[in-house]
């Protein structure tokens, strides 16, 4: 019984399989999935619960969020272990993420404690205009299974800390983390219906919740085709759209940059996490007088990257997360080289000590930015250099995709460092970092096709979870 309605743990007519992606003979579990109608059953019920959870005090919100942020810290590691064995990242990323998820409520437990309301002098005399914000009503979180426990975290923390009731439809890749997370918000002392949980298909049980009258809102992380499908269905009945979508990232790597900076900031930002991360630097944008130093180095440092099982200590980079990612990976390998691109290194299935997807990081070299490799996200472990002649060039290719979430570059130049930083077309910008690794207390989101509508994160996602109310009052 995985989906939480309404408190209560209802099964499906169908269910899902979880496999182990690191070992394919590991069945995780059977997870039954919500048919339409429990969809509507579980925003209905958000909908009855959200009067009474809007009115409830700040301080008896931050205790529930307190509470949720305790229970992950206690289960951390139960959490990450069982994470990293269904989608397939190192156990210390795994263990990492389900404290990072600690750390968000944590933060919205500290911001139910911010109180937002302002007051005017109207132009009209004796009377008094008040600015405040209430909840926006029922959210629909919808989160991908990259990092899930953490994503929906960010999501579900700030909807709750905000007087919001949520339905929260996981990736049905990942159930059993998703069922692990739902029960320990579930057990926080909610009151029934002001959190559900309901677990199928985007085509079918997400499609049945964004497209429901009674959703005010609603948060996606995702690819651009699937949000632009949720931003059709949302706004037919004038749902608030959050978005976020595709990314295909580029670090720029110039003359002057660091060598061995340049390289562990490549290989952490397009390797790390097996590639499967919107914010992956997949195109290293490489001015000329450093690319073959450049190439070599980061060669060199790929041939010391450990593919394996998720939950070995040695291994560096974990199994492809399925088999419908691993096919689209190796599709995307055999288009790079159809292109003319070089690979240099890597692409090659990886026998582990078990039968899983496991995929050796690829490195393409020769490749120009107009290549489908250099333009469309793959989300895998595959990384293409692009030689240029110079900053201003480099810029361009950076800029030249119809995505927009981060962008990076390696200089020890304070003017190119600057001047990136203002005309980088992306949303988060790193200057000599990797561009992989988001804090948690401060507003994140792209530009272009990568993200639509509000910010998420720090004290940002109240644009998105509250709404402003104007009250004029007369005072004589």
């Amino acid at each position: 019984m995985t989906n939480l309605i309404g408190g209560e743990w209802i099964g499906g007519a169908e269910s899902v399989i979880s496999r182990n992606p690191s070992d394919l003979s590991d069945t995780i579990g059977e997870f039954p999935v919500a048919t339409a109608a429990q969809v509507a059953q579980a925003v209905a019920a958000a909908r009855d619960a959200l009067p009474g959870w809007s009115a409830t005090s700040f301080r008896d919100r931050q205790q529930v969020l307190q509470r949720i942020s305790t229970e992950i810290r206690r289960r951390a590691e139960e959490i990450g272990r069982l994470l990293s064995r269904e989608e397939g990242k190192p156990l210390r990323e795994g263990i990492g993420e389900a404290y990072r998820a600690a750390e968000l409520f944590d933060y919205y437990a500290a911001e139910c404690l911010r109180q937002f309301s302002e007051t005017a002098q109207s132009i009209r005399p004796n009377t008094l205009i008040e600015v405040s914000r209430g909840p926006v009503g029922v959210v629909a979180v919808i989160a991908p299974w990259n990092f899930p426990v953490a994503l929906p975290a960010w999501k579900i923390a700030p909807a709750l800390a905000y007087g919001n009731c949520v339905v929260f439809k996981p990736s049905e890749i990942v159930p059993a983390t998703s069922f692990m997370l739902a029960q320990t918000i579930a057990e926080s002392g909610l009151p029934a219906g002001v959190f559900n949980m309901v677990i199928g298909a985007g085509g079918d049980t997400g499609a049945a919740l964004v497209g429901d009258q009674n959703v005010d809102a609603i948060s996606f992380t995702g690819s651009v085709r699937t949000g632009e499908k949720i931003a059709a269905a949302g706004i037919a009945h004038m749902a608030k759209l959050q978005l976020e979508m595709g990314g295909k990232n580029p670090l720029v790597v110039l003359d002057d940059a660091d060598l061995s900076l340049a390289v562990e900031c490549a290989i952490q930002g397009a390797f790390f996490s097996t590639g499967q991360r919107c914010t992956a630097s997949s195109r290293l944008i490489v001015t000329k007088g450093i690319h073959d130093r450049f190439v070599a180095g980061v060669a060199e440092r790929m041939a010391g990257l450990i593919v394996g099982h998720a939950l070995d200590e040695a291994t560096m980079i974990g199994p492809v997360v399925s088999e419908a990612q691993l096919d689209r990976d190796l599709q995307y390998l055999e288009i790079g080289r159809q292109e003319g691109a070089r690979l240099l290194r890597g692409g090659s299935r990886v026998k582990g000590r078990s039968d899983g997807y496991y995929l050796e990081p690829a490195l393409f070299v020769d490749t120009t930015s107009s290549m489908r490799i250099n333009q469309e996200e793959i989300f895998g472990p595959i990384a293409a250099v692009i030689p240029v002649n110079s900053y201003e060039e480099a810029l361009a290719v950076a800029n030249d995709t119809e995505f927009g979430l981060t962008a990076g570059i390696i200089t020890s130049s304070a003017k190119y460092a600057s001047d990136f930083r203002a005309r980088a077309e992306a949303g988060v910008v790193t200057v000599n970092l990797p561009t992989v690794g988001l804090d948690f207390h401060v507003p994140f989101g792209g530009r272009k096709r990568s993200s639509y509508g509000p910010r998420e994160q720090g004290s940002y996602a109240r644009d998105f979870y509250t709404e402003t109310r104007i009250a004029y009052v007369a005072t004589n």
